[in-house]
């Protein structure tokens, strides 16, 4: 019998934290984030990591794992989220996997096999020798060109994963992009996905909240307390929406206000994507929270729908 899975996806600021509280608490469940930031230390702020105070007593894994400097991939964090799903179910304990980057939870509930997708070593080095005689901008641009809506998913200074997917393009002949739209694969868990939405104006608007809130708690001194630690500003960590705004008026380059409507431009158009991808997967059930005065009527919506699901 397949191994239970709960699966609870969106855009930033929809409530996904809040929900799976509830349900972990009510379902004797820990959850393992699936936000490709939250891995970092001292990234608290930015990436609206839950504090140990909001945890309510549920145990939270894949937060606070690495060090900005360190590099990390969607395969290295399949490999650690597999890992423990495996020991929370050995704890008789429901696993439920949380957060708004695709990627990282598509490769968790469908076991996408990296190593299914060809490669060459001699197309690899080819574009290490293109990125260090151009630079990230112009790698970037290339895959632009080839798989534009790949590119999109990958900030320029991501090179690792730029030249992966020219790799694959070189190599098959066929782009990533394409490869993910013909990924039709059963989950090999009992797959329960939880959507939340909600109407693009409210969405919005708790969007730039939020941003307003990361400000008031001292999201700027959070920025320049990791540049003080000497990692350069075009380090994969900095890059993250929240950071390289900020990143922009310490250098000079833009007024405080301008970069905090830069960021708040940018969440709602990180928030526009987030939808776009989690809407691809047919596995998903959407619950439209838009009425927050019904949040713990939707909460107990969505219980019951997991309930049903999983014969509780």
């Amino acid at each position: 019998m397949k191994k239970k899975l709960l699966a609870i996806v969106g855009p930033t600021a929809v409530g996904k934290t809040k929900l799976s509280i509830h349900l972990a608490k009510q379902y004797n469940g820990e959850i393992i984030s699936g936000d490709s930031m939250q891995i970092y230390r001292g990234m608290d702020i930015g990436t609206a990591k839950v504090k140990p105070e909001e945890q309510e007593g549920i145990p939270h894994h894949l937060i606070d794992i690495l060090e900005p400097h360190e590099d990390f991939s969607v395969s290295d964090f399949q490999a650690l989220a597999l890992q423990k799903i495996d020991r929370i179910h050995a704890m008789d304990k429901l696993p439920l996997l949380v957060g708004g980057t695709g990627l990282y939870v598509q490769s968790v509930t469908h076991h996408f096999q990296f190593s299914e997708v060809g490669g060459d070593k001699e197309v690899r080095e080819r574009w290490e020798a293109y990125l260090q005689q151009h630079g990230a901008e112009a790698l970037h641009q290339v895959l632009t060109m080839k798989d534009p809506e790949y590119a999109k998913e990958l900030h320029p200074n991501n090179a690792r994963r730029v030249i992966r997917a020219l790799e694959v393009i070189d190599s098959t002949g066929q782009s990533m992009s394409a490869y993910q739209q013909d990924w039709d694969r059963t989950s090999p868990y009992q797959l329960v996905m939880i959507g939340l939405t909600m109407d693009r104006k409210v969405l919005y608007d708790r969007i730039n909240q939020r941003v307003d809130q990361m400000i008031e708690e001292g999201l700027l001194e959070e920025v320049k307390r990791l540049l003080s630690l000497g990692l350069p500003p075009d380090t994969t960590a900095l890059q993250a929406i929240g950071y390289k705004e900020l990143i922009l008026y310490i250098q000079g380059q833009m007024n405080l206000d301008e970069a905090i409507e830069l960021l708040k431009r940018n969440s709602r158009r990180y928030a526009k994507r987030q939808l776009t991808w989690f809407r691809r997967m047919k596995e998903v059930t959407w619950f439209d929270v838009t009425d927050l005065s019904k949040w713990k009527e939707n909460e107990e919506i969505i219980a019951q729908y997991v309930q049903e699901s999983y014969s509780y």
